[in-house]
């Protein structure tokens, strides 16, 4: 996870402070004419502005993380005050220049400032930016709370184990149902905050706020959706044989009364409150055999330290060619768990300054620490890179989905010879074992890839009033069965309201970037390994050590978002296009094996 201040991450509740609406309106009287310099001075003042409040806010919230306390949160809340409101005032004030025929950088600017807000308020009304606000903050208090109608609270950390750890399908159902009893009551809510914000989007120079943010991917924004779907199609059968296997275990394992056979899988049985990702039910559907390295055991053999583990990631970067990070990293993160403090131990990258990079974890000595160190390393490099180079608008990754995938790509290369080569092991194992690594990666990232695109899609149906509140659950198990083949388990109603369940929606947290994110890190991963010479199955391929693969990376990493991210993707894959399939070759041994179980079966759905 990555973690900055910067407008366009920092702002995701930008509309919650009304009253700075209603100091950014413009007067009425008549004044002349807009011009090219007045563009240009308005984006200079702009970035500096935010630079000028960009430590403040980021440190507020680095203190009221790692020193939880009354007095913290406050001050953060403070912080983030400012910058939500300088957010709307500079994203009102970049539509006055619309229409107008810029230069390219001014206009780059100038429409990051608009895009900057995720939920805008309508400018002249700022009633509707205060009750927007106030909405807002009900679904996150519903979400949070987790209180259904009647009063009752469900624990979604509870009933999450329910479905990871039972199999006893009765007590996975009702886990299910239980937390889908907390969303019903958020629909009217719901409903008012897409008039608002769609009322916003139209201030902005947007049809609706579905059009807002695909619009913020360097192509026009029906083109956007196209490409999403034209991606999905590269790796949709590979999806649909790890369905057809997974259901038909699932089959054997609970009987046709629970699973059948064919058509789409009941979403309780997966493993996860959501179906997103279905690790949880590995031991149901493992290839036979194998063999793994037990990382967690080297490390601890090895008497690694939890600051020798975050010294052995750097150590990944500096043999690429990439510059250490600077000393306050050392003294400023957070690698273990503070004594005498509460700290948020979920782990995060930070750039405070420009000489100033952290991460925020509380380190265990295991094999997944190890891999979330190296990604969260990936994030802090990156935002070293385009921070050295880049102006303030220009300080973020190339879209959305690049910081995520970065981060994932770096991960990728934690492979048996990486393992090898820094002394964890003594031997590689032969790669005719790794299916059972295969297929745990393929139930989070490949059974991810349906879900990652169906969010959004539903979102940018109710934002168009293609789906109306009395369609809003029927259309969310519609796109959910059409493109993860997964169903409700019980009948649902219009009152029902199962988009709420899922943190995103009523956190108002746009998701195609965690698509993009899982195509990308693997497309970014295969170009890296051929830059680097590597010969050989692409999920045994690690860029360690490779200077020409540094070059790349470094040359896209310091591009920063200043270009269209086609234009950062080809410097390092010279198509400057989207391409999954290099998701399927790096599953393709997983695949071979997947067409021979399904051979007889009926798959699809």
């Amino acid at each position: 996870m990555v973690t900055t201040t910067k407008l366009f991450n920092r702002l995701i509740m930008a509309t919650a402070v009304a009253t700075a609406v209603a100091g950014c309106s413009q007067p009425q009287d008549e004044t002349p004419p807009k011009t090219a310099e007045d563009a240009q001075a308005y984006v200079l003042e702009a970035e500096q502005r935010i630079e000028n409040l960009y430590e403040y806010t980021a440190k507020a919230s680095w203190v009221a993380q790692t020193y939880i306390n009354e007095d913290t949160q406050y001050l953060e809340s403070l912080a983030n005050e400012q910058f939500k409101v300088l957010g709307i005032e500079l994203a009102n004030g970049a539509a006055q220049f619309n229409g107008m025929d810029l230069p390219e950088d001014t206009q780059r600017k100038l429409n990051l400032l608009r895009l900057g807000l995720t939920l805008p308020a309508p400018v002249a009304q700022p009633e509707l930016a205060a009750e927007l606000a106030s909405i807002e903050s009900r679904l996150g208090g519903m979400y949070g709370a987790g209180y259904d109608a009647e009063g009752a609270q469900h624990d979604l950390i509870a009933l999450s184990n329910t479905l990871a750890e039972s199999s006893d399908p009765d007590e996975m159902l009702q886990a299910w149902i239980d937390w889908r009893k907390v969303s019903p009551q958020m629909k009217a809510d719901y409903t008012r905050l897409v008039e608002i914000a769609n009322l916003g989007a139209q201030d902005l120079g947007f049809t609706d706020v579905g059009a807002m943010w695909r619009s913020k991917y360097d192509m026009p924004a029906d083109d956007f959706a196209a490409e999403m779907d034209r991606v999905w199609e590269q790796v949709k059968p590979l999806y649909e044989a790890l369905h057809c296997h997974v259901r038909e275990s699932l089959n054997e394992q609970y009987g046709n009364d629970v699973v059948a056979d064919n058509g789409a899988i009941p979403a309780h049985l997966l493993g996860n409150m959501w179906a997103q990702q279905w690790g949880n039910i590995y031991d149901s559907v493992a290839p036979e055999g194998g063999s793994s390295v037990d990382v967690t055991a080297r490390l601890v053999a090895e008497n690694y330290s939890e600051v020798q583990m975050v010294e052995q990631a750097e150590s990944f970067f500096t043999s690429l060619g990439i510059e250490e990070l600077p000393d306050t990293f050392w003294t400023n993160s957070q690698f273990v768990k503070p004594v005498g403090r509460n700290s948020v131990c979920h782990a995060s990258a930070w750039d405070v300054t420009t000489e100033d990079y952290r991460i925020k974890m509380c380190i265990q000595v295991n094999a997944e620490d190890f891999q979330t160190i190296h990604h969260e390393l990936g994030h802090n490099y990156y935002q070293r890179a385009y921070n050295l180079t880049q102006p303030m608008l220009y300080r973020g990754s190339a879209n959305d989905g690049f910081h995520e995938a970065l981060g994932d790509t770096v991960a990728l290369s934690i492979t048996p010879s990486y393992l090898k080569a820094i002394g964890l092991i003594e031997e590689e194992p032969d790669a005719s074992g790794d299916l059972p690594y295969l297929m745990r990666m393929a139930l989070d990232k490949v059974a991810f890839l349906p879900f990652g695109l169906m969010v959004d899609k539903w979102r940018w149906q109710v934002f168009s009033g293609e789906l109306t509140p009395e369609t809003y659950n029927e259309g969310w198990w519609q796109l959910r069965e059409q493109y993860q083949g997964v169903r409700s388990p019980v009948e649902r109603s219009d009152t029902d309201f199962d988009p709420g369940a899922k943190y995103h929606i009523p956190g108002n947290t746009p998701y195609s970037r965690y698509f993009l994110a899982h195509i990308l890190q693997f497309q970014l991963h295969r170009e890296l390994c051929e830059a680097s010479g590597f010969e050989g199955p692409l999920h045994r391929c690690s860029i360690y050590d490779n200077k020409e693969a540094g070059d790349k990376l470094m040359q896209m990493m310091e591009m920063g978002q200043s270009r269209p991210w086609q234009e950062a993707l080809a410097t390092i894959d010279e198509s400057g296009q989207m391409d999954a399939t290099a998701v399927i070759e790096y599953f393709q041994p997983l695949k071979n094996w997947l067409d021979e179980q399904n051979a007889g079966r009926s798959c699809g759905w």
